[in-house]
């Protein structure tokens, strides 16, 4: 059975990756923009969410940490230096320090008023450290049928999840496989063998993956095969280029994860 998670858009679906920062300038051919005086609008912040929300985007990936007051904050990084210039850990600095740091570039959320303020967003949730499991779970819990969840951390991922159910969720939050059950996946998809894909991808909603790693090729027919006979997804991240995007929703991609959530929803889902 597909999760409710699903249920709010028909594939192939756009994650807009860290909500929809605003770039200084524009390009939707240029490459992907890391560095903080790049953008006059932050990822992950009230503003890149709201303007991804605006532009139509109904599922938006973002990440979280943890502040020294525990609170769960939109954050990638495990430090402040790339985004703000200071090293500090986002563990270390209270929510309210934080929250002035990013005041004039796009504004702090905290997961729980991130799932306030926007009650028709599903939300992408990759934990990005061990630590912030326990309470992310806690957080989510009445929200389970819009949320998924993911890390590379298989642990940390089905520690979140155990959280939620343990703190009352009716269904346990959709979720997407850390990397090393992407490896097993990858190995079970090439023998055919249903019993191993079966094994490899019990309980996992969907795979969201790279098209390649490393110089290898992750994504494939073969692996789009036995995601879907097990009901799984499969998602690529991240695919700014409009025909990149095409080409792999042809190959059979159920969704696309991008910094360009305008630009890929006027691709795949306007006629």
């Amino acid at each position: 059975m597909t999760h409710p998670y699903f249920d709010a858009t028909p594939a192939p679906r756009v994650l807009a990756h860290r909500g929809l920062p605003t770039p200084v300038q524009q390009d939707a051919q240029a490459p992907a923009l890391s560095r903080a005086d790049d953008f006059t609008v932050w990822e992950n912040t009230a503003l890149a969410l709201a303007a991804a929300h605006a532009v139509g985007a109904v599922y938006i990936e973002t990440d979280c940490r943890i502040t020294s007051d525990g609170d769960v904050v939109l954050f990638h990084d495990e430090t402040l230096l790339r985004v703000i210039g200071d090293p500090r850990a986002v563990s270390a600095v209270s929510t309210r320090e934080l929250s002035d740091l990013m005041s004039q570039n796009g504004g702090l959320l905290t997961l729980s008023d991130a799932l306030d303020a926007f009650p028709t967003v599903h939300f992408n949730i990759d934990v990005k450290a061990a630590e912030v499991a326990e309470q992310l779970g806690r957080v989510v819990a009445s929200q389970a049928h819009r949320v998924l969840v993911t890390s590379f951390d298989d642990r940390t991922r089905l520690r979140a999840l155990s959280s939620a159910l343990g703190s009352g969720a009716t269904m346990r939050p959709a979720t997407s496989a850390g990397q090393a059950t992407i490896v097993r996946a990858l190995g079970a998809a090439h023998t055919r063998l249903p019993a191993l894909i079966r094994r490899a991808l019990r309980d996992v909603d969907a795979l969201q993956i790279p098209e390649r790693h490393a110089g290898v090729r992750v994504f494939s027919p073969a692996l789009v095969r036995a995601a879907h006979r097990m009901g799984a997804e499969v998602h690529v991240w991240t695919v700014n280029a409009p025909a990149d995007m095409k080409r792999l929703v042809e190959m059979g991609a159920d969704g696309i994860v991008t910094d360009r959530a305008d630009v890929a929803l006027k691709t795949l889902t306007q006629p």
